[in-house]
């Protein structure tokens, strides 16, 4: 018989067993590595960043058609990862769709200014200020999940392009 576990304490094996993710949709599981890969970037862990965006990037790649939520995601996993040209790319075709999208405007900025250059980037944050009145109303659900990092990217454009 195993020894009891104190009521409330997880054992070692449970708490070291991967979560089930075979129940999940391939939607579910990019996102699940978008949350890990943004987590890790956030705490500053570089390498665990590269570890699972060369998971979660594939991930969204099967997603086809990739929708424009789906493309910040690929996107931003990328850009933090140090991939700028896949960042690039992402932004480039949601702002072919819409030249005016958050998200879009948002990542070309990252993507560019991660590239060095910063012409470009002040120019994509006019953009975003510009279009950013009319395209909030329009209350897209990608805007609704991506609202902090469209508030954080406003605040700097604020500061760096003024009108």
């Amino acid at each position: 018989e195993p020894p009891a576990t104190p009521l409330g304490a997880a054992s070692t094996e449970q708490s070291m067993r991967a979560p089930d993710i075979s129940q999940l949709t391939p939607r579910e599981r990019a996102d699940r590595l978008f949350d890990r890969v943004m987590a890790l970037h956030e705490r500053g862990r570089s390498d665990s960043v590269q570890f699972f965006a060369q998971m979660a990037i594939p991930a969204y790649q099967m997603l086809q058609p990739l929708d424009t939520d789906a493309r910040y995601d690929m996107g931003r996993i990328a850009e933090v990862a140090g991939f700028a040209d896949l960042a690039r790319a992402q932004a480039d075709t949601i702002l072919r769709a819409n030249p005016d999208h958050l998200l879009g405007l948002v990542l070309a900025i990252r993507a560019t200014r991660r590239a060095g250059d910063e012409r470009a980037a002040t120019g994509f944050e006019r953009r975003l200020i510009a279009a950013e009145p009319a395209e909030r109303r329009r209350a897209l659900p990608e805007y609704v999940r991506h609202a902090a990092d469209i508030d954080a990217a406003l605040v700097v454009a604020r500061v760096e392009a003024p009108r």
